[in-house]
């Protein structure tokens, strides 16, 4: 675990179902968790006591009953992660454009399912907190076309046209669920791949 920008935190863990490591984060200013796996430290690495736990697409409840019941907070989820979930994890629901915690704020995306968000977190200069839809394998990039769905190219062509209008935000660092953040330049960075 470590400390990326003042206050807000990363750390990368094995996910067995897709058999990779898998990107987590505390912004310990908010007391939010971003879609989280226990660190290989254990809870008690944890900087702080979260408040509540951010899922920023229902596939990523990863481990998020257990950070749930250790501490007794809600896990947030948007209301059609809550509806893709079901029974199988309760959620209280957040909507697109809601300031779920000071300094973090939902933001739709929707293009490779409908549960599908950013957040946007007030951490320096501003970061965004992508889901599935852009990951950091090497660069920036999509999910292989086989997860993309019936119209891979269409899905493409969605996700960079809302990625073209969260450049009108303030933020310059990225964060993935899915790969290495970057922190500095990523505002450019997104345009780049955005544009192309």
């Amino acid at each position: 675990m470590r400390e990326i920008l003042p206050g807000l935190w990363h750390w990368s863990t094995y996910h067995e179902p897709i058999r990779q490591p898998v990107s987590s984060y505390y912004v310990e200013p908010a007391r939010v968790l971003i879609d989280p796996k226990v660190p290989e430290a254990g809870l008690e690495s944890l900087p702080g006591r979260p408040e509540q736990v951010v899922l920023t697409i229902g596939l990523h409840h990863r481990d998020a009953a257990v950070f749930a019941q250790a501490f007794g907070i809600p896990i947030r989820a948007s209301r059609e992660a809550g509806e893709r979930l079901g029974s199988r994890l309760l959620t209280q629901p957040y909507h697109d454009g809601e300031v779920i915690a000071p300094g973090v704020t939902a933001l739709a995306i929707g293009h490779i399912a409908p549960d599908e968000y950013a957040l946007e977190v007030a951490a320096e200069e501003g970061a965004l907190s992508f889901a599935d839809g852009l990951i950091n394998d090497r660069g920036l990039g999509f999910v292989p076309d086989s997860l993309l769905g019936d119209d891979p190219e269409a899905v493409k062509r969605g996700l960079k046209e809302r990625y073209r209008e969260l450049l009108a935000r303030e933020f310059d660092h990225l964060l993935f669920a899915h790969g290495e953040p970057i922190i500095g330049g990523g505002k450019d960075a997104l345009r780049k791949f955005a544009e192309t």
